[in-house]
């Protein structure tokens, strides 16, 4: 559908080990990017934002970000928008009130709650407390891969190949490669993903 035009698609995943890609800011930033570049109409948006923000000189807040990417979804006349964050346990919840995480909840509750029948949104994370307990409420659909062994399977397959790939690794001894393979497999903690937006 995306292909032919009939749809639109956006995808944010936090990254651990970069910082600008780990709180509300660069999901706003990155979507209503996306967005614009897919469409005319939400290219108007965010260039009503730009010249709102003396061409590009000011840096809007996280909230006329919000408004900005709410104007975008309530468009009228747009078809299917499927909006994927991914791996949301990897927005920090450590420091600040609220945390960099907690206001990422908040967007993804305020996207969820505008109700509109053509928005989607898929949240993937690892199964963590603060996560469910804001989501769980919110959603249409939710699956938990955490103790699928399908996916155990694919993570210590994939932890295989880059330890056999990895240059440096390879020189490692067969032992040591074997408890890194294990320790990590161990460690992964699954998957859960949470589903929003008409079916």
């Amino acid at each position: 559908m995306r292909a032919a035009g009939l749809a639109t698609m956006a995808y944010y995943y936090f990254d651990f080990r970069d910082v600008k890609k780990q709180d509300r800011y660069g999901v706003l930033s990155s979507l209503l990017c996306q967005l614009s570049a897919k469409s005319d109409s939400c290219y108007e948006v965010l260039w009503k934002l730009y010249s709102d923000n003396a061409n590009g000189t000011g840096k809007p807040d996280n909230g006329t970000l919000t408004e900005c990417i709410k104007d975008m979804l309530r468009l009228p006349g747009q078809g299917p928008v499927y909006i994927i964050i991914d791996a949301l346990d990897e927005c920090p919840n450590i420091s600040g009130t609220p945390s960099a995480r907690e206001k990422v909840l908040e967007l993804v509750e305020d996207l969820i709650e505008l109700d509109l029948p053509n928005i989607h949104l898929c949240v993937t994370s690892r199964p963590e407390v603060d996560i469910r307990t804001v989501l769980k409420p919110l959603t249409s659909l939710q699956i938990s891969l955490h103790d699928e062994s399908g996916q155990k399977e694919d993570i210590i397959e994939y932890i295989k190949s880059v330890v056999h790939s990895d240059r440096s690794m390879r020189k490692w001894r067969e032992e040591d490669k074997q408890l890194v393979i294990d320790v990590l497999s161990e460690k992964a903690d699954g998957m859960y993903v949470i589903l929003s937006g008409a079916s």
